[in-house]
C-alpha cells in the first residue's frame, strides 16, 4: 500500500518522471525470497552466471520496503558509500520528520538482496519496528489494525521523493562492482 501511495503522490503532484517507476509486490520473501529472485533471474542477469541482460543497464535502483508499518528513519546503503552524499542531500528535507540516518550498514533478508546480488543497487529503508519481532508479525493477528496511518503517509512521502529524485537523475545511482559468478550449490544472495 505505501508503494501504491508512493505513484499515487507523484501523480497527484502532477509531475513527470523522465523515466519509468516501476512498483513491484513480491510473493515468497519468507521462503528466501523467491519473488525477486526469479524476478531479477528472468529480467536481470543469474547470479549463477553473472550474464548481463539487457535491461540490467536500464535500472538506476531497487528501494525496498519490508517492515510494514513504522516511520522510515532513514535507508540503508548496502556498502555502497557512493549512495551516501545523494541520499544524505535527499533526507535533508525530511529531518522534520525524523528521517535523517544514511549508513554504510548492510540488512539481510529483504528483496533488495536479489538485485545487490546482480550488482543492481538495492536498497532498504530504516524504520521503526513497530510489534516487528511479537507475536503478531507474520502471524494470523499481523492484520490492518496494526498499521499506524500516519507512518505509511511518512513512508510514502519519503519514499515518493527517493523514487522521482532517482528518476529524474541525469545519470544511474552509483554501482559497486559487479559481484562474481555464485554457481549453483552456493549461496546466491
Amino acid at each position: 500500500s505505501v508503494m501504491m501511495e508512493v505513484i499515487r503522490i507523484i501523480k497527484a503532484a502532477g509531475l513527470q518522471p523522465k523515466r519509468t517507476i516501476r512498483i513491484a509486490l513480491w510473493s515468497g520473501e519468507e521462503q528466501g525470497l523467491l519473488g525477486s529472485r526469479g524476478y531479477v533471474k528472468n529480467h536481470f542477469a543469474d547470479p549463477a552466471d553473472m550474464v548481463l541482460k539487457p535491461d540490467h543497464a536500464k535500472v538506476s535502483a531497487y528501494y525496498n520496503l519490508d517492515n510494514g508499518t513504522g516511520r522510515v528513519r532513514g535507508i540503508y546503503l548496502q556498502g555502497n558509500a557512493a549512495a551516501g552524499p545523494i541520499f544524505s542531500k535527499w533526507l535533508e528535507s525530511f529531518y522534520e520528520l525524523d528521517a535523517k540516518t544514511v549508513t554504510i550498514d548492510n540488512t539481510g533478508g529483504t528483496d533488495h538482496q536479489a538485485f545487490d546480488a546482480v550488482g543492481i543497487p538495492g536498497f532498504q529503508f530504516i524504520q521503526d519496528e513497530i510489534e516487528y519481532d511479537t507475536r503478531t508479525h507474520h502471524t494470523n493477528m499481523d492484520t490492518y489494525d496494526h498499521l499506524v496511518p500516519e507512518d505509511l503517509k511518512q513512508a510514502a512521502t519519503i519514499i515518493a521523493a527517493f523514487v522521482y529524485n532517482t528518476a529524474q537523475l541525469d545519470t544511474k545511482i552509483p554501482r559497486q562492482e559487479l559481484p562474481k559468478p555464485r554457481p549453483a550449490g552456493g549461496r546466491n544472495f
